[in-house]
């Protein structure tokens, strides 16, 4: 048995009914229910429709999202999540950039990188070397005036906290951001590369080994053995190529606004709604949020 949800952005909440019915009926699916109205809608199926993604191309351009997957073990125990333009709006390190005057040249790098154009590892290198110099005051300046939540981020931790689940932000940027984004959020633990600095002066330079793709792997990894779950227990989230690996070894994987490299490769992506996208595709309710 299978699960089809529909999802419109919070902000539009114009997920109209006729539409949830006729792809119930086109799909010979079973009873809809509302997860939340004119947001999010689910019904039964026995099979993958063989149009399926030629429909999920049609909402797309309609500005609704279209899942589908299996019906059993919805609803996972662990969930690790990405940090820029995952989970925070921004690239913590871009805004870093900008302050010290190399912006477009560090933007460009991490652009290619997010979309495994680039070596993360070499990129990584190469952006950090750029902020040499760079006052780490500028840091707070930084968190206090340039990085915002993503909107449904602080239901998605509060909920799945709530029933249970562990959380991790994962991230391959740097410890002095997913410590305060961690903590905004209620995440469980954060794991991050540590930026270094000498007498209050960045030093251009890294601490290693550098958390990247295989990193994130590993900590899939890590903390669902570590709770004697497997990867299949977990929800991933993230939007560049150094989540790819997360995202397919995950239980739930899901591709949230991302580098075309990883939609192409990811079956759960989620391009119009919120974070809270992630609770409807679990199966919960608006009315099960936690506060």
């Amino acid at each position: 048995m299978f699960t089809v949800t529909i999802l419109a952005a919070p902000s539009r909440a114009d997920l109209p009914a006729s539409l949830v019915d006729e792809l119930r009926s086109a799909w010979s699916g079973g009873h809809p229910l509302w997860l939340a109205q004119g947001i999010a809608a689910e019904f039964p199926v026995a099979a993958e429709p063989q149009d399926f993604w030629q429909v999920w191309e049609r909402l797309q351009a309609e500005g609704f999202d279209l899942a589908l997957q299996p019906t059993m073990g919805r609803r996972k125990a662990v969930l690790l999540a990405d940090m820029d333009s995952t989970m925070i709006q921004q690239e913590c390190i871009d805004e870093l950039a900008d302050v010290a005057g190399v912006g477009e040249r560090v933007a460009a790098i991490t652009a290619r990188a997010m979309n495994g154009e680039l070596n993360f590892h070499e990129a990584l290198l190469a952006r950090v070397n750029l902020l040499a110099g760079l006052p780490e005051t500028a840091i707070g300046e930084v968190l206090d005036s340039r990085i915002t939540l993503a909107p449904g981020g602080r239901q998605l931790v509060a909920t799945m906290r709530s029933q249970g689940a562990y959380t991790a932000l994962v991230s391959g940027g740097f410890t002095v951001f997913t410590g305060p984004v961690a903590g905004a959020l209620g995440f469980d633990e954060h794991r991050a590369n540590t930026l270094l600095a000498q007498e209050g002066v960045l030093t251009g330079h890294v601490g290693l080994p550098i958390l990247g793709r295989e990193a994130k792997v590993e900590a899939l990894r890590d903390i669902t053995a570590s709770r004697g779950l497997s990867p299949a227990d977990a929800l991933a989230v993230g939007d560049g190529a150094n989540d790819l690996d997360m995202l397919q070894l995950a239980g739930m994987g899901v591709a949230l606004h991302a580098k075309p490299v990883v939609a192409a490769q990811v079956e759960l992506r989620i391009n119009h709604a919120d974070l809270t996208a992630l609770l409807y595709l679990q199966g919960y309710a608006a009315e099960e949020f936690a506060a």
